[in-house]
């Protein structure tokens, strides 16, 4: 049985910095592109940032500058640093990946989500 497993969440003031990671577990033969989403209060959840295999990256345009996607192959890893947080990005953050594993080709996978609150 695959898992994501997302820590690193919490509350910090504007202008803070917060690293959210999400570890992937359970039969996994290799994980393809992986990534963060997120749902703010009222709205739809949406890209965050994205890191093929290859380490290739893309961000939505509100983040970019300030968050940085990274990961670790070797421990089945995502992270995102997040720097001079803002108010706006005040949401629930979930861990997405496409994996191969006993279970299956290129399935994806959620987390159960972290939240974040930057208070103003």
């Amino acid at each position: 049985q695959v898992q994501l497993v997302e820590s690193g969440g919490g509350l910090v003031q504007a202008g803070g910095s917060l690293r959210l990671s999400c570890a992937a577990s359970g039969s996994i033969f290799s994980i393809n592109a992986m990534g963060w989403y997120r749902r703010a209060p009222g709205k739809q959840r949406g890209l965050v940032a994205r890191i093929t295999s290859g380490g290739s990256t893309n961000y939505a345009d509100s983040v970019k500058g300030r968050f940085t996607i990274s990961r670790d192959n070797a421990k089945n890893t995502v992270y995102l640093q997040m720097n001079s947080l803002k108010p706006e990005d005040t949401a629930v953050y979930y861990c997405n990946a496409d994996i191969n594993s006993q279970t299956g080709w290129g399935s994806n996978y959620w987390g159960q989500g972290t939240q974040v609150t930057v208070s103003s």
